[in-house]
C-alpha cells in the first residue's frame, strides 16, 4: 500500500502544493495523512494514525524531509523505526537520494544515512531560524507600540 504524508505548520497554511505532488504520484486522497501542526516533534495525530496502519513493504511518500519533521534526532529515529522496525519504504520526492526503494545495499544505505542526517540538521536549523525571526518581529512590534 502506498501512503502520502503531508504537513504544514499551522491551520492557516495551504497544503495544496504537497497534495498536488501526491496526486502526481497517483496516491489516493484516502491514503494521504495530513497534519496542520508544527514539525517540532512527532506528537501529531495523523502522523500517529499513519504509523498505526503501516505494514512491511508499504510505502510512504513525502514532498520534502522537513515535511516529515524539524527535529534532527527525532527525524533520524522515526526514519529508522519506519524503515527498519516496520519495514516500510520512504520516498522523499525532492531528494532522490532519500528513496529506500532503491539501493538497499550497504553503499546505498550509507549514502541515504548521510543525506538524511544532513537534511535533518538543515530542517532543525531552519526551524530555529524561523523562531528567531518570529521573536525579532515580536520585539520590533513591541518597540513600535512603545
Amino acid at each position: 500500500m502506498t501512503y502520502g504524508y503531508v504537513r504544514v505548520s499551522s491551520r492557516d497554511q495551504n497544503e495544496d502544493r504537497q497534495m498536488a505532488a501526491m496526486a502526481e504520484k497517483g496516491i489516493l486522497s484516502e491514503n494521504i495523512f495530513l497534519d496542520k501542526q508544527s514539525g517540532k516533534d512527532f506528537n501529531r495525530e495523523n502522523y500517529k494514525n499513519l504509523i498505526d496502519v503501516l505494514l512491511k513493504d508499504d510505502l510512504i511518500v513525502i514532498k520534502s524531509i522537513d515535511r516529515l519533521g524539524r527535529n534532527y534526532q527525532e527525524i533520524i529515529e522515526q526514519w529508522r523505526y519506519i524503515t527498519k522496525t516496520i519495514g516500510t519504504d520512504i520516498v522523499v520526492l525532492d531528494m532522490p537520494l532519500l528513496d529506500t526503494t532503491k539501493s538497499k545495499d550497504l553503499l546505498g544505505t550509507i549514502i541515504s544515512d548521510i543525506v538524511l542526517q544532513l537534511l535533518s540538521f538543515v530542517a532543525e536549523n531552519e526551524r530555529e531560524a524561523i523562531r528567531a525571526r518570529q521573536q525579532e518581529g515580536i520585539i520590533e512590534a513591541m518597540k513600535k507600540r512603545g
